[in-house]
């Protein structure tokens, strides 16, 4: 039974989809990182919110862990590149709380604009100073969008509603989804000259740390007003403060701030700036929200395989797993034969190409080719599996290509793994028989029927008379028993192939022999 960890306050509301999920779940908030590392190591999955830091040494003390998921947006609290190393999913619950982070801009643009804060203490304090707070109407106004996915688009069409021109900076925005939503896309420079608004809805990276920097906010149009319910250190805060002292930014709305919790910081001195806590996602609709899709995509996850929400790994919906279950499995083994023979023959992996046809070529493929790159990069590194594997390939320069044929197939279904070394240049192929068992059609363009087994003897020879027979005698001699035999040759008296499956292991003193028997040229014995 899978057993996932809460370290994080969540709703009991998850812990019970955990409970009916068959999930052995253990809620320990507040734990110390020094007792979190000294309790992760049974658990296969870990829940968390914001407080918890999944930190470098929490994973490498995370012995079993498959799987963390975040119950919220952001990941800036997770050590996303070493969990990925370990091979850990990293989930995040991205819709659960749009509307409500969405919503919470638009009150701090309407509270920026109106000045509804320094009005309400003004007023509670006694002063009727209707003549001091001036505002500004938004309607007419351009709103600049920094980000435009899921919240920022959900501002853009408040934003319209509110009869605003939205123009939105966004590397990911395509021109039709720019359409679509009715906003013009721009470049940020262009937004930061025009904007009379500018709210920021994007997460923290190392591309995205100070994008409003020093020299970025001098270039934004006089009198702007600045909103950032996304996260801390997207704006370079001296400078904006300079800046509100200078009279060039009229006033700005910050929920997000970069040092929380933000107990002092130079910009609460400032009249014309709104503060709130980090309360972006806190209504009691979003708290549940983000709870249960993270229950339900971690209880996904360990039970079936689906991945949805994924920060370092290809998402694979709950309907799809166990559809693409199979052909990942056949993936792997394809991937696992190329990686023992080029393991065998020292060569150093330079391409490696994957195709689909028949069946498989309408299906998600980024998983499937993830699951054939972890079973080629198993048999020469450690700890490899479909979510560290296409990070293990980049690492090492390995070109990866993918091609989708739309064309006949000889087989329902067919993937075809090249690999080109130093060497030489060699492709394996399979299908699923009966949609469900992996099988070997054709290795290096030779046709080969043959089932995967636990055990298997690849042997290249010359076709010519004497080989099987020498070849069965030499395995009959160790008290080797052949469950299959299976042989194909690329022409009469070429290069031909032969695939054994066998009861065990074969001895490297047999291997040896093998190898040094008349018309061998190579004898690699398989694991699977």
């Amino acid at each position: 039974m899978p057993t996932v960890l809460i370290s994080d306050k969540l709703s009991p509301a998850a812990v019970q989809i955990f409970d009916r999920r068959g999930i052995e779940v253990d809620i320990r908030p507040g734990l110390s990182p020094a007792e979190l590392r000294a309790v992760i190591p049974p658990y296969d999955g870990l829940a968390i919110r914001s407080a918890t830091k999944v930190t470098k040494e929490l994973l490498d003390a995370a012995a079993n862990l498959k799987v963390v998921g975040r119950a919220g947006i952001g990941v800036d609290n997770v050590d996303v590149k070493s969990a990925t190393a370990r091979g850990v999913v990293v989930m995040n619950t991205p819709h659960g709380n749009a509307i409500t982070t969405a919503e919470h801009a638009i009150a701090l643009m309407f509270a920026l604009a109106r000045q509804i804060p320094e009005a309400n203490a003004s007023t509670k304090a006694g002063r009727w100073e209707k003549n001091r707070f001036l505002g500004v109407e938004l309607s007419g106004k351009t709103l600049g969008l920094i980000g435009c996915g899921n919240i920022g688009s959900i501002v853009a069409n408040r934003a319209i509603g509110l009869h605003m021109k939205v123009i939105a900076y966004d590397p990911y925005l395509t021109e039709k989804r720019a359409i679509d939503l009715g906003v013009e896309k721009v470049e940020l420079d262009g937004l930061l000259t025009r904007a009379d608004v500018i709210t920021l809805h994007t997460p923290l990276t190392d591309a995205t740390r100070n994008l409003l920097s020093r020299a970025a906010i001098a270039q934004t149009k006089p009198g702007v007003r600045i909103i950032n319910c996304a996260r801390g250190g997207l704006l370079d805060e001296h400078a904006l403060a300079d800046a509100l002292r200078g009279g060039h930014v009229a006033g700005a709305a910050l929920d997000v701030f970069e040092e929380e919790p933000a107990t002092g910081n130079p910009l609460f001195a400032f009249e014309n700036v709104v503060c709130t806590p980090h309360l972006g996602a806190a209504t009691a609709e979003a708290q549940e929200n983000v709870a249960l899709q993270v229950a339900e995509q971690m209880s996904d996850f360990l039970l079936t395989g689906a991945v949805a929400n994924a920060v370092n790994m290809p998402s694979v919906t709950a309907e799809e797993a166990p559809r693409l279950k199979p052909y990942m499995e056949l993936c792997r083994l394809l991937g696992s034969f190329a990686g023992q023979l080029t393991q065998a023959r020292e060569g150093v992996i330079r391409r490696v190409s994957i195709e689909y046809e028949g069946q498989a070529a309408a299906l998600n493929h980024r998983p499937l080719s993830a699951a054939a790159l972890a079973g080629l990069l198993a048999p020469m590194m450690e700890g490899i599996n479909m979510v560290n594997a296409p990070v293990a390939v980049r690492e090492r320069g390995i070109d990866v290509a993918e091609t989708v044929h739309d064309r006949p197939s000889e087989y329902q279904t067919l993937v075809r793994i090249t690999i080109q070394t130093d060497e030489q240049t060699r492709s394996v192929a399979g299908t699923l028989f009966a949609g469900k068992r992996p099988r070997l059609v054709e290795i290096k363009g030779i046709p080969v029927e043959a089932d995967f087994a636990r055990h298997m003897l690849y042997v290249t020879n010359q076709d010519k008379p004497g080989f099987i027979g020498r070849f069965g005698a030499t395995l009959a001699d160790a008290g080797i028993n052949i469950a299959t035999f299976h042989l194909g040759r690329s022409s009469p008296g070429g290069d031909a192939i032969c695939l054994v499956s066998i009861d065990e292991k074969v001895p490297e003193t047999v291997l040896r022999t093998v190898r040094s028997l008349p018309l061998v040229m190579q004898a690699t014995a398989l694991a699977f």
